[in-house]
């Protein structure tokens, strides 16, 4: 199953109790109905939400598509992939994806203002004035501030986090103090309106995280089981608690570089 049909597919069956009457041709409604209506109570299945998901040269390409995938299955949420313009924008894997929409045409009041992470590139975001001045702006009126991985430096950088509990990839976590947040570890984190994900995958669990708040749990449920959600990883590495030193040296190491930017950047913002 293509991620075009299987989108499809959620959109299908979640529309299934919004859809008692048939549209006809003209777009009038007839008294046809198009689907059993399921016994789930009072859900909450349609909406309106505005979100807008930051792209920039260098992001971890999952950060984004992880959330996309369940924020893009909420049925009448417009969601704009948000970038200085509407160049095509290739990721850290070098997967290039065009933006919907710019910082000048991007709505003005969101539902969910969202960044996702990277290394260099999102050190390069966090500095861009432009990129800090959208941030900064949106997020000042948006109902959710949001991120993913290393995405909340960018946040941190634009003053979206001071005050806040937030999380981040294990290797910069540590950094959002510098920026007056309060670092948590932990898979999503929220603190009122502001809501952070932890490394790459912890995507996912934001984004269902996501769903439930803007809708409700059974809409999420429904998501991650169309998704089929249920990981079983083959080792068990995935996070500082487990990974056994032979995998944690090298991995520390090989992001010493990055770590260091990225506090330096944090005491430049604190300065």
């Amino acid at each position: 199953m293509t991620e075009i049909d299987r989108r499809k597919a959620i959109l299908l069956a979640l529309s299934a109790p919004l859809a008692p009457y048939a549209i006809g041709a003209a777009g009038e409604q007839t008294k046809e109905p198009q689907h059993k209506m399921p016994n789930t109570g009072s859900v909450h299945w349609m909406g309106d939400e505005q979100i807008a998901m930051l792209m920039y040269p260098g992001m971890t390409v999952m950060d984004l598509m992880g959330p996309h995938c369940f924020l893009g299955a909420l049925m009448g949420a417009k969601v704009f992939l948000v970038a200085k313009s509407l160049d095509p924008v290739t990721s850290d894997t070098g997967v290039t994806i065009t933006p919907t929409a710019t910082f000048k045409t991007c709505p003005s009041d969101l539902t969910v203002l969202f960044t996702p992470g990277g290394t260099d590139g999102t050190l390069a975001a966090a500095v861009d004035p432009e990129t800090r001045a959208f941030m900064a702006d949106r997020g000042a009126r948006a109902k959710y501030v949001t991120s993913v991985c290393s995405g909340s430096l960018i946040l941190g950088a634009a003053g979206l986090l001071k005050g806040y509990k937030a999380t981040s990839h294990w290797s910069v976590r540590h950094v959002l103090a510098g920026f007056g947040a309060i670092p948590t570890d932990a898979r999503v984190v929220r603190d009122r309106n502001r809501i952070t994900g932890a490394g790459v995958t912890a995507g996912l669990d934001f984004g269902l995280t996501m769903v439930a708040e803007l809708r409700d749990r059974i809409y999420a449920e429904c998501c991650q089981l169309m998704s089929e959600y249920d990981p079983h990883p083959p080792f068990n590495s995935g996070s500082m608690k487990t990974a056994p030193p032979e995998v944690k040296t090298p991995m520390i190491e090989m992001l010493t570089e990055f770590v260091k930017k990225a506090e330096t950047l944090a005491a430049a913002k604190r300065g």
